[in-house]
């Protein structure tokens, strides 16, 4: 093989691996990814030539790189990409404080500050002295808008009769006497039956009598959400004493059953276990309650 016969040979295959790379679209994507990074540094090599150009009033330089960043970060993809355009923000950023920094110098002196309050709240003195003051209500009328305070008088907020308020005497103790003893207290109060042991007794009355009730029936009060609770309240505690069991049917029901309590030796020796749950009970759930149950067949008095 001659020498043009292998440089002739090495092109067709140059042209061949270039048509297959350009119709790769891994290739493509890798290509675009440059390409974008490319335009971003051509970005950055912009705001640094035209940097004393972007603060000037009437250039148009800044809207034009603005607009510039904008569409390229429309592509970003990348961390790379990221890292270029979060570069070149933070250039065109550094750029304009420095030349702000550059044009404001030291910022507003004193001198400033006090020709400004002269020249725009000045007013002339009463005495023909000559002298210019210093005009604070119009200061503080137009610092108002910052702080948001309205304008007007001010008065005190209470009472305008106080007066003060003499301390109590303190009691003298009396010595104890020796033949002195405490006083005897009456405990007939405490043997009187509470609302819930009441309400206890008529419902294992009730439940004796029926044997075997549904538990809405037995609860409801369909004229009292109140008296409901209490029912509730009161069926909790013939539960805890033993006095009545609460089941479940092949249906789902919670049936009530009266039961003798159980004796302290049962309950030591651990032959009687007692099984807690949480009733939830709120005022949808007895309105609900209401319409589940018939009118009439409530089991439960209503208390006056």
């Amino acid at each position: 093989m001659t020498e043009s016969e292998k440089t002739t040979l090495l092109t067709v295959k140059h042209e061949i691996e270039s048509d297959s790379e350009a119709n790769d679209p891994n290739y493509q994507h890798v290509t675009d990814r440059r390409t974008l990074r490319t335009r971003y540094l051509a970005v950055k090599n912009l705001i640094f030539d035209e940097r004393d150009d972007l603060s000037s009033i009437d250039s148009a330089k800044f809207k034009s790189i603005v607009n510039d960043l904008e569409s390229l970060h429309q592509f970003v993809l990348k961390p790379r990409e990221q890292i270029a355009d979060a570069e070149a923000l933070l250039d065109i950023t550094n750029t304009l404080l420095t030349s702000v920094k550059a044009t404001n110098g030291d910022g507003i002196t004193i001198s400033d500050f006090v020709d400004s309050l002269v020249r725009d709240f000045a007013k002339q003195s009463s005495r023909q002295d000559g002298r210019t003051l210093i005009d604070w209500k119009k200061i503080g009328i137009e610092f108002s808008d910052a702080s948001r305070s309205s304008r007007g008088c001010r008065t005190m907020i209470g009472p305008m009769d106080t007066q003060m308020k003499q301390r109590k005497a303190r009691r003298k103790r009396a010595r104890l006497v020796e033949n002195e003893q405490p006083a005897e207290v009456d405990d007939t109060d405490i043997k009187k039956k509470t609302n819930t042991d009441i309400n206890m007794a008529t419902m294992f009355d009730i439940l004796r009598k029926h044997r075997i009730v549904r538990l809405e029936q037995l609860v409801l009060n369909r004229n009292s959400f109140a008296q409901t609770v209490e029912n509730i309240f009161a069926l909790s505690f013939l539960v805890k004493d033993g006095r009545a069991d609460i089941k479940l049917d092949e249906k789902g029901i919670h049936l009530v059953s009266p039961k003798n309590a159980p004796t302290a030796t049962a309950i030591a020796s651990k032959e009687v276990v007692y099984n807690h749950f949480v009733f939830r009970f709120d005022f949808k759930d007895w309105k609900l309650m209401k319409d589940y149950i018939e009118v009439g067949h409530e089991l439960m008095p209503h208390r006056d």
